[in-house]
């Protein structure tokens, strides 16, 4: 299978290019940097040097062309102000859904977050706010496209390792997770269809990451 990650040099998007890589599939990160080229390849991933933030959809549906699977695994990150948070974590998924409808990649996953209700919660941060109704528009725009989507919301991320236990579902208690643990979800979210149509939040829990893909039920998906 080939992947193609936006946000490849992310610490999720590292980690699913290894696991990735590891079973035989053929990971893609796409990076803004020409220096990461060399940590992508180590991940056994193919590096593709492109920025979303300024790229065509044309441009992003080239790198996309032949791929089985597009994940959205790009966030501006700490430290970014409140303008990357949109062109970011809004407008650059949009771009990215909208080349894969272009380059016919059907089977696409957005990382999204935990807690977007509270994005007009004026006791929240302005800039994690902006954070978070960035997130929201970009799944309101994914929604509405002709995709075989999958949408997780991870719970505050962490870089301990991954247990390989988790809470999923629709709902699940505010919590953290290892984004180690996220890019195994995501792996068993790329091999599972019945998870079309999902948008399924995750924090680190008691269940083992197989199972709680396979006790999903698909008849609440939404579309």
């Amino acid at each position: 299978m080939r992947v193609v990650i936006a946000g490849g040099h992310g610490k999720i998007a590292l980690h699913l290019e290894r696991f990735l890589a590891t079973r035989g599939d053929e990971p893609v990160g796409l990076i803004r940097n020409p220096a990461q080229v060399d940590d992508l390849r180590e991940t056994g991933a193919e590096p593709v040097v492109i920025d979303l933030e300024k790229a065509s959809a044309e441009e992003v549906a080239k790198a996309l062309t032949g791929a089985d699977a597009a994940v959205f695994a790009a966030g501006a990150g700490p430290g970014s102000g409140v303008e990357r948070k949109d062109t970011v974590d809004r407008a650059a998924s949009a771009l990215f859904a909208q080349a894969a409808e272009m380059a016919g990649v059907r089977r696409f996953i957005q990382v999204s977050s935990m807690g977007l209700d509270r994005a007009g919660d004026q006791s929240v941060d302005e800039v994690f706010r902006v954070y978070l109704k960035a997130k929201a528009a970009a799944e309101q725009d994914l929604v509405g496209r002709e995709l075989d989507w999958t949408i997780l919301r991870p719970g505050r991320l962490l870089d301990d390792p991954g247990t390989g236990l988790v809470s999923l579902g629709l709902s699940v208690p505010p919590g953290q997770v290892s984004r180690q643990d996220v890019a195994a979800v995501l792996v068993g979210l790329l091999d599972e269809d019945d998870t079309i149509g999902l948008t399924l939040e995750l924090t680190r829990g008691p269940t083992p990451i197989e199972i709680a893909i396979a006790q999903l039920d698909p008849s609440t998906r939404s579309k």
